[in-house]
């Protein structure tokens, strides 16, 4: 995958305010952001920036989770791997998603 030098920029901001760059094998042709126990794809844009691809996660035994309602509570899953959505893990997903996007804004 080749990145243009605003991408290069968006990254280093990423990595100064805490972000972790990965890769996620399944999602090769996206960039892989980690804070904490959430993560989320970035698929590069035509123009220079990225555009979130899917939703923010929260990681389950390292994998990108998905939540959902069972018919005991809500939880994020992963295969046949599941976490309780606690309050404290819903608000620090909550949290990822808000700095992300705060940090794919484009800056002058």
């Amino acid at each position: 995958m080749e990145i243009t030098a605003q991408q290069v920029s968006i990254l280093d901001r990423l990595k100064s305010n805490g972000f972790d760059i990965v890769a996620f094998p399944m999602y090769e042709n996206y960039v892989g952001v980690r804070k904490g126990n959430c993560a989320a794809l970035l698929a590069p844009q035509d123009s220079g920036g990225f555009n979130l691809f899917g939703h923010p996660s929260y990681l389950v035994d390292g994998k990108l989770g998905v939540k959902t309602f069972q018919g005991d509570g809500h939880y994020f899953v992963s295969k046949k791997e599941k976490l309780a959505a606690t309050p404290e893990r819903t608000k620090e997903l909550d949290d990822f998603e808000a700095e992300l996007a705060e940090n794919l804004l484009p800056r002058a």
